[in-house]
């Protein structure tokens, strides 16, 4: 009965692939036979459109004045006439080949998942919950959000012991929670941004006791890819009577930690302006004509399993790899347990680097690679960092590494969850599957590494 079931399965995920192919078919031939000759040329045109779009995209960051408000006119204009100059020439055809096109994605993907690798989660760890919870909570993060969902007296009737951080004064967070753990804590948990979020993460996992989050700062995206409710950080509360742990990785920079990324270059340079926190915009606009044409800021150098980047723009050092094959998925990581860090560098010189950014599927620009440690210097002797958003100043070289499984997170045991990842679409892959019959349709795991 299994095997029935399984080629049962295999013959959706067969037909899948070939709906997907077909769909893909039908949404480049419905416009084109309609279109004709004048169809070609508007597809040609649409390409030549993009390349202009990302171009001035880049002279809006890197140019000032009047070039800079004539390239953000163009940067709006060019997409805005391309999508008119389709719909005249494709008319209803358009809409058609747009639903085709969605279908030929999903129907891809759901024949790659169904053939794909196995869905890789973190394990759940059953514990007792702890006897001595102490959390630290900013009443500034999130604009207010530990007044305003009254987190405080919830934890507290939950049995943890809170501090409240003091707005008016800057305050050691890791000191508070090595005095809490010299005192007996059990469980270490912070509501507030991922930078305290990493700070009070280090010492939990220093010790070797459970670190419990609470996302009532801005973005959250240490808690997102924990799978907890960020609409609803009161409900993270929740594990402190009814939990399970993950184990999962924290990252290092030069022995600071971070939970989401430590990056270099024109970000980190950015966030050192001390108006950046006032407005934030204005004053990256500012900035990025000299940051981007390299007037300003040191010349980076990173290394990282065999590979060597030279001079790159931005280096984005992250606590696991981000998803890259779904764009959707864009700033999400599918893992936190892997034990690799990401490594993402990118070196953009002129507009027309940028528009291969958006048009050549493997930019040389852009580099991704995964590895155990890295390596960053300059030609400087101090250089700039964000460390989860956290603007600093470190001596070069300076060397991030990933510290595998050594946190242990405890989560409430019901959570919205990490949705699973899409997979990138291969069409040769679908060709393959699509052609397949029998058994040899049958899909192929992959041990994971």
């Amino acid at each position: 009965m299994s095997a029935d079931l399984r080629g049962s399965a295999h013959r959706r995920h067969r037909w899948a692939a070939r709906a997907a192919l077909a769909s893909a078919a039908l949404a480049v031939l419905l416009p084109a036979a309609y279109g004709g000759s004048e169809g070609i040329l508007t597809a040609a045109t649409g390409l030549a459109g993009a390349a202009v779009t990302a171009a001035a995209v880049w002279w809006t960051l890197s140019r000032r004045g009047l070039a800079r408000v004539a390239a953000a006119a163009l940067a709006l204009v060019a997409p805005a006439a391309l999508i008119a100059l389709f719909v005249v020439t494709f008319q209803w055809t358009l809409v058609v080949s747009l639903a085709l096109w969605a279908l030929a994605v999903a129907a891809g993907r759901y024949a790659l998942r169904r053939d794909g690798e196995r869905i890789l989660r973190v394990k759940e760890h059953r514990t007792a919950p702890p006897e001595r919870p102490f959390l630290i909570m900013n009443p500034r993060s999130g604009g207010g959000k530990v007044d305003r969902l009254d987190l405080q007296a919830k934890a507290e009737g939950l049995g943890a012991h809170v501090v409240l951080l003091d707005p008016e004064e800057r305050q050691d967070v890791a000191a508070l929670a090595r005095a809490a753990v010299a005192d007996g804590a059990d469980l270490l948990g912070v509501a507030g941004g991922d930078g305290t979020q990493a700070l009070v993460a280090a010492v939990a996992a220093e010790h070797g006791i459970p670190f419990l989050v609470i996302p009532s700062g801005t973005r959250n995206h240490f808690a997102m890819d924990l799978g907890l409710d960020r609409d609803d950080p009161a409900s993270c509360l929740d594990a402190l009577v009814d939990g399970v742990e993950l184990r999962v990785d924290l990252g290092f920079a030069a022995g600071h930690p971070f939970v989401n990324n430590a990056s270099f270059g024109t970000y980190a340079a950015v966030i050192q302006n001390p108006a950046y926190r006032e407005d934030k915009v204005i004053t990256a606009f500012g900035m990025l004509p000299d940051l981007l044409s390299r007037r300003l800021g040191p010349r980076l150098t990173a290394r990282a399993r065999g590979i060597t980047l030279t001079s790159p723009q931005a280096v984005l050092v992250s606590n696991n790899p981000y998803s890259t094959g779904d764009p959707l998925a864009l700033g999400r990581r599918e893992r936190l347990d892997s034990g690799r860090l990401g490594v993402l560098g990118v070196t953009v010189d002129s507009a027309a680097e940028a528009a291969a950014l958006l048009l050549d599927p493997q930019p040389h620009g852009v580099t991704l690679r995964t590895a155990r440690r890295v390596l960053v210097d300059s030609d400087s002797e101090m250089i700039d960092v964000g460390i989860d958003g956290e603007a600093m100043r470190l001596p070069t070289p300076v060397l991030c590494r990933i510290a595998p499984r050594a946190l242990r997170v405890r989560v409430p045991r019901e959570r919205p969850g990490v949705p699973p990842a899409q997979p990138r679409l291969d069409w040769h892959r679908l060709g393959q599957l699509a052609v397949t019959i029998g058994r040899a349709a049958a899909p192929h795991h992959r041990t994971p590494s």
